[in-house]
């Protein structure tokens, strides 16, 4: 249990909500890194002396910091309250709740995700070496290895642009795309799915891989995101039909 009430900086809990006092002064020590993932807060009995408070206090802050996901309850010898490693799948989880809730138009989502997309391709071409380039493009190729027998396991295509994806951002060297995409293709995916259950758009949008990370390799940055509007171009596409004929 750690025992650093004094590094901490806390100060006796504000009279008349203790509660909500010291949950916020122990967010913020998370938040500033004081305390980092993975390492247990102080004992109640240390957050009871350096509050200056109850342990009815400090268990209903203990409460408030789970619910927002800052901590972790551990039962046992060595239990105690951890803080928490932030999840992407939380992450995934809150957006994808939110698209439905607010019924985003599939255009948004699309204009959103060729935005970052466009982003990402530039900062990968810039960023990634010759080996990460031509391993994206080899991935791409064995995608298109699937279609050859002409019926293709739908949820390893999906799972394979997936992969694809969330490795074109980690190439980009920026942690905070990298999480978003990883976001992205756990909640929602940008309705990629629909491409995919179309033999003629299946066939164009593997095809239209294949050209995105040749260009790529290639460090052609121009005719990379020319392919990348014409991925979004198909998507729109196919939406439209996908309407149309509903």
């Amino acid at each position: 249990m750690s025992d650093r009430t004094d590094d901490l900086g806390f100060s006796p809990a504000k009279m008349g909500r203790a509660g909500e006092d010291v949950a916020l002064q122990i967010e913020a020590a998370i938040l500033d890194g004081k305390i980092q993932p993975g390492e247990s807060l102080p004992s109640e009995r240390d957050l009871r002396d350096q509050f200056q408070t109850g342990r009815g206090v400090i268990r209903e802050a203990m409460r408030a910091l789970k619910e927002k996901g800052l901590v972790e309850i551990r039962k046992g010898a060595k239990g105690g309250a951890f803080v928490k490693e932030a999840e992407v799948k939380n992450a995934s989880e809150s957006l994808a709740l939110f698209l439905k809730q607010r019924d985003v138009d599939p255009c948004c989502l699309v204009e959103f995700r060729e935005s970052i997309d466009r982003t990402i391709t530039i900062l990968a071409i810039a960023r990634s070496d010759e080996a990460s380039k031509r391993q994206l493009e080899a991935n791409a190729e064995k995608m298109a290895s699937l279609l050859v027998n002409g019926d293709p396991d739908m949820a390893t295509l999906a799972e394979m642009d997936r992969e694809l994806n969330i490795q074109l951002a980690g190439m980009s060297k920026n942690p905070i795309f990298q999480w978003i995409m990883q976001a992205i293709q756990l909640g929602f995916s940008s309705h990629d799915d629909c491409l995919y259950a179309d033999p003629y758009f299946r066939k164009e949008t593997v095809a239209n891989w294949q050209e995105t990370t040749r260009q790529i390799a290639a460090n052609e940055p121009m005719r990379a995101l020319s392919s990348i509007g014409r991925h979004y171009a198909l998507l729109l596409d196919c939406l439209q039909t996908r309407k149309e004929t509903s």
